[in-house]
């Protein structure tokens, strides 16, 4: 038994999500379906994170247990997938690893991620990023951003999840940059994210960029633990999971940097 580890991007536009589910199409579901001709099993695949439908993904790494792992060399495994995946699903890293031990959520130190926002409208970038039909101010959401920085609980800023504990996260950037044309990327990274939370900020984001909240407002109501003094959650189509880091030591070195056709 060895574990295989892949990278993956993908748009998220034409899946309800990147879990398996009962009805819709799924990351997963496209990906189980591409190991099991290859390998002949179908086995359990473990992200380190979750995206909801309509989410894209740059670098999301995920790991199966696989008893044949060598039925073919790791330097193919790439090529070999991107061959019975979707356009929209891509492999751009692999490792194939001797111990089963290592696990892509749980092993994960930290995870990134970018929400772009846009004054504009543009029919070629409309898949890709929120386009905002009302003015803001740009220093405001960097102002809004500052409050969200360190350790909180953001049980006010995320969805309702019966499995989950504990909505404590620890922010370690959250930032707004110009990207020129009246567009903006939000890059920001935690140990963890909870369920909705990177949509659930940049509405609150925006609401004070619209002047419809100040800051101090924002961190009273993150304070609060009370989703009843959130903002409307932005759309999932400006959200791009892009990286995950794992600590040095567990040697998580992928052998393909780009995806192959």
């Amino acid at each position: 038994m060895k574990t295989l580890v892949l990278r993956l991007a993908y748009d998220g536009t034409d899946f309800v999500g990147l879990q398996r589910q009962p009805n819709g199409r799924t990351v997963e579901g496209e990906l189980a379906k591409a190991l099991e001709r290859i390998y002949g099993e179908c086995p359990t695949i473990v992200p380190a994170g979750r995206t909801d439908s309509g989410v894209h993904a740059r670098g999301m790494v995920v790991h199966v247990r696989l008893g044949n792992a060598d039925r073919i060399p790791v330097e193919r495994i790439p090529r070999a997938l991107n061959a019975l995946l979707p356009e929209d699903v891509r492999i751009n890293g692999v490792q194939l690893r001797s111990d089963t031990q290592f696990h892509a959520r749980y092993d994960a130190l930290r995870r990134t991620y970018s929400y772009y926002l846009a004054r504009c409208s543009d029919p070629l970038r409309r898949r890709y990023e929120w386009q905002v039909p009302f003015p803001f101010r740009d220093t405001a959401l960097e102002e809004a951003a500052a409050v969200f920085l360190g350790t909180h609980d953001f049980t006010t800023f995320s969805k309702f999840n019966a499995d989950r504990r504990s909505y404590i996260c620890t922010v370690e950037r959250c930032s707004w940059h110009q990207c020129g044309g009246g567009r903006y990327r939000l890059e920001i990274v935690a140990n963890r994210f909870v369920y909705g939370m990177v949509r659930c900020l940049v509405g609150a984001m925006l609401d004070c960029a619209r002047g419809k909240r100040s800051a101090a407002e924002l961190a009273e109501a993150l304070h609060a633990r009370d989703r009843r003094r959130s903002s409307p959650i932005a759309p999932p189509h400006g959200l791009v999971f892009e990286s995950v880091e794992y600590p040095p030591e567990l040697g998580v070195v992928f052998t393909s940097e780009c995806a192959q056709w």
